[in-house]
């Protein structure tokens, strides 16, 4: 707000008072009220994204796992044995969607059994073979319930179950 000293005329020469004219504009505290409100929104928004982005993660690794376990039974029909690396199904350097390369077992042709995924009950997912993601935290040991697999994406039952490692 600024002060400005007007006279009128002559007759009031020597009586000038003083008028107060509001000059556009905000004052401080409404621009601290309004910060505090986008703050306050942007808290609330920031988790839930975060929350949408980490599932979108979660279902690109569960639909690449999918189309991996696919092309796996194409070899599997053409030569009647499943490939020692996914480099013989062309998905060798393929990353999950954390960077991470996607982690394939042979379990017929494994010589360390200790490799193989195992559940709550330490008895192997898999007859055939292992495939998952190693999670957001790039970490994974066979058993499912260790703190380093829980966010791991897998293929369990032999196909018949494929998402996160702590809902199986």
């Amino acid at each position: 707000m600024g002060k400005n000293l007007l006279c009128n005329s002559v007759i009031d020469a020597g009586i000038c008072r003083w008028r107060t004219r509001r000059l556009p504009g905000f004052t401080l505290l409404e621009l601290l009220v309004t910060m505090s409100i986008v703050a306050i929104l942007a808290s609330i928004a920031y988790p839930v994204y975060t929350g949408y982005v980490y599932q979108a993660q979660n279902e690109t690794a569960a639909a690449d796992i999918r189309a991996i376990s696919l092309k796996i039974s194409d070899y599997y029909a053409n030569n009647n044995s499943y490939p020692q690396s996914l480099s013989q199904v062309g998905y060798a350097t393929y990353a999950d969607p954390w960077g991470h390369p996607y982690q394939y077992l042979n379990i017929q042709t494994a010589k360390n059994r200790g490799q193989m995924r195992k559940d709550r009950f330490l008895v192997p997912i898999n007859t055939d073979y292992d495939l998952y993601s190693m999670g957001q935290d790039g970490k994974s040991v066979p058993p499912l319930t260790a703190a380093a697999s829980r966010d791991d994406v897998i293929r369990a039952n032999d196909g018949a179950y494929i998402g996160l490692a702590y809902a199986y």
